[in-house]
C-alpha cells in the first residue's frame, strides 16, 4: 500500500501540515533520531517540537503494523475464496485496527465452539432459518432435525442459537453498538475477595467501589487494577444488560418478527452478550483505559521530573 495513504491518515488524526509530516517520516525512516530532527531539521518539518515528531513516529509505526495486519487478513481470506471485492475495498480501506479485527473475525480459524459442534450436528440449517426469519413455528421446525446426537427439539433449538449467538457476535454492527454504549455508559465495579480482606488493608478505598469508567483518574484505575492482579479485589466493566439487549434486537431482529421465533432470537441475543460479545469488549475497553492511564502517569512523571 502506498506511503502516501498512511501519510494523509496521520495528517487527520494529528492535525499537523501534510508536509511536515511527509518530511519528518522520510528522516525517521533514514535514521535520524527525534532530537536529532527537532534541533537540526527545523526547516524541513517546520519546527516541530519533540512531542509532535515523537506522536509521528508512534503513529507511523503503529500503520505500519496496521498494513502487515491487512495483508496477512486479505491474504488468509483469500486462501479461504472467499475474498469478494466488496470485502478487499473494505480492508483496504480500514485504518482502525479494532474495526479490521471485526471485519476478519467470520474469517478467523475457530477452535472448537459450541457453534462449530452444533454445526457438526446438522443444525446450522435450523438456524438459518431462525436467522432469516421466515419460520413461524420453529418447533415444528426443529423436529425435523432430531437425530442420534439431537434427540428433543430443546437440544435442537439450543444448537440453532448457538450458531446465531455467534454470528450475533460477528456482526460488525452489533459489536459497533455494544462498544458505544461501553464507552458511554460502563462501570468500573470493584469488590473485595472476602477470603483475603484482612491482608487488602491497603485497598480498602475499593473494597466496594463503583464509577463512570470514563471518568476514572488514571491513578484510581491502575491501583484498582493492581489490587486484581495481587488477587485482594474482583473487578468487572459493567453495563446495563437490558440496555444492550435492546439495542441488539432492534439491529437482529425484524420488526414483524413474532412469537416463538422472535423468543429465540432473544435468547440468542442474550447468550451472545453473555457469553462472548461482554468478555471481549470489556478487554477491549480495559486495555483502551489503561494505556490511558499509562499516558497519564507518564505526563505527571515528566512535569514533576521537569520540576526538579
Amino acid at each position: 500500500m502506498p506511503k502516501e495513504n498512511i501519510y494523509s491518515v496521520i495528517t487527520r488524526q494529528l492535525d499537523l501540515p501534510a508536509k511536515s509530516i511527509k518530511n519528518t517520516i522520510e528522516l525517521l525512516e533514514g535514521g535520524a533520531t527525534i532530537p536529532f530532527i527537532s534541533r537540526y531539521r527545523k526547516e524541513a518539518t517546520g519546527s516541530l517540537n519533540e512531542v509532535s515528531i515523537g506522536e509521528i513516529d508512534a503513529a507511523w509505526k503503529s500503520y505500519k503494523e496496521l498494513i502487515k495486519r491487512k495483508e496477512f487478513v486479505l491474504e488468509t481470506i483469500k486462501e479461504q475464496g472467499k475474498l469478494t471485492p466488496n470485502l478487499e475495498k473494505q480492508i483496504e480501506n480500514c485504518w482502525d485496527s479494532i474495526l479490521l479485527e471485526d471485519i476478519y473475525l467470520p474469517y478467523k480459524k475457530k477452535r472448537k465452539t459450541r457453534a462449530t459442534k452444533a454445526r457438526d450436528r446438522g443444525l446450522e440449517p435450523l438456524a438459518n432459518e431462525i436467522w432469516q426469519q421466515k419460520v413461524t413455528d420453529v418447533y415444528r421446525s426443529a423436529k425435523q432435525f432430531l437425530s442420534k446426537e439431537v434427540k428433543t427439539v430443546d437440544d435442537a433449538l439450543a444448537g440453532a442459537r448457538d450458531i446465531i449467538a455467534e454470528r450475533i457476535n460477528e456482526n460488525n454492527q452489533a459489536r459497533g453498538a455494544v462498544r458505544r454504549i461501553y464507552e458511554r455508559t460502563a462501570t468500573m465495579i470493584s469488590k473485595v475477595v472476602v477470603k483475603k480482606k484482612a491482608e487488602a488493608e491497603k485497598y480498602t478505598d475499593y473494597f466496594k467501589y463503583e464509577e463512570a469508567a470514563k471518568k476514572i483518574p488514571g491513578h484510581r484505575f491502575l491501583a484498582v487494577l493492581r489490587g486484581e492482579k495481587e488477587g485482594f479485589l474482583r473487578v468487572k466493566l459493567g453495563v446495563d444488560k437490558e440496555e444492550v439487549q435492546q439495542k441488539l434486537g432492534r439491529i437482529i431482529i425484524e420488526n414483524e418478527t413474532k412469537g416463538s421465533c422472535r423468543k429465540q432470537l432473544q435468547l440468542a441475543i442474550e447468550d451472545a452478550f453473555d457469553r462472548l460479545l461482554s468478555s471481549s469488549i470489556e478487554t477491549e475497553f480495559r486495555n483502551l483505559y489503561k494505556e490511558k492511564a499509562d499516558e497519564e502517569a507518564i505526563s505527571v512523571f515528566v512535569e514533576n521530573l521537569k520540576q526538579l
